[in-house]
């Protein structure tokens, strides 16, 4: 009889041993299943102006349904120096700015980094994705 008494206990354990098993399954492939990327949309090689002001332009694209979506704050980093960026007007991923560059550079190495919060409980937490480096070359006419 103590035996058989103690049987739904023991079901019980297995049952939570392995629902647990399947949380963190499942939350890992939730974690895993989202993808970000970020597309460089400027131009490998510019003619130097005189403005000295370059376009930087950029795609943010992410699978991820709990980044909010006005916490986006991209910039372009250029050595140890950032220049926000702002969302295009027509096209809500596309991301631009302008960089000054002197007149005596020639090559520019950069990258992008977005900044944003996603909803998470008990509250918003910060992510953040940076780009792979990408290189511009000013070219005089």
């Amino acid at each position: 009889p103590t035996l058989h008494s103690g049987q739904p206990y023991v079901r019980l354990r297995r049952f939570m041993r392995i629902l647990r098993h399947v949380s963190i399954l499942g939350l890992g492939l939730l974690l895993c299943g989202c993808s970000t990327t970020i597309t460089n949309l400027t131009p490998t090689q510019q003619s130097r102006n005189s403005s000295g002001y370059y376009p930087f332009e950029a795609l943010f694209h992410s699978d991820q349904k709990t980044i909010r979506k006005d916490t986006i704050q991209p910039v372009v980093v250029v050595g140890l120096e950032t220049y926000p960026m702002q969302q295009a007007p027509v096209l809500k991923d596309r991301w631009e700015t302008v960089v000054p560059i002197p007149p005596e550079k020639k090559i520019i190495n950069y990258r992008f980094k977005f900044d944003y919060q996603y909803s998470a409980i008990p509250q918003r937490r910060p992510g953040s994705v940076l780009s792979a480096p990408y290189q511009l070359e000013i070219s005089d006419k």
